[in-house]
């Protein structure tokens, strides 16, 4: 930290919680299917929003992109043919972070098409 103006710690102040510490996130995809790219992009938009998260990746089956908070399934691919919105997945994790009891989340964009 250089001091200048404009500039913000990330880190938290003593005695102050890091914003998401306490909320697990696990991330179940296809790797065959090519779905790692859209994990890690997802991931890294939500730890810039939620520094103190604990993101985890695990290979699931054909087609999967499930996502668990707290233990609890929030998006299944499966399910919704597509992929989570990101503004879905971070309220969703404000939710967690605050206490407030977890929806699923309906809402998906499609995956990929080529026309």
């Amino acid at each position: 930290m250089s001091g200048e103006p404009g500039q913000t710690s990330v880190a938290p102040l003593p005695g102050e919680v890091e914003p998401g510490s306490g909320v697990h996130i696990v991330v179940e995809y296809c790797e065959p299917c090519g779905f790692e790219a859209t994990y890690l992009e997802l991931a890294s938009a939500v730890k810039e929003q939620y520094p103190g998260i604990e993101i985890e990746s695990r290979l699931g089956g054909t087609g999967a992109f499930e996502i668990e908070i707290n233990g609890q399934l929030v998006f299944s691919k499966l399910e919704n043919g597509g992929f989570p919105y990101e503004k879905d997945l971070i309220e969703a994790i404000r939710r967690a972070s605050t206490g407030e009891p977890l929806e699923k989340i309906t809402n998906s964009r499609p995956p990929c098409i080529i026309l």
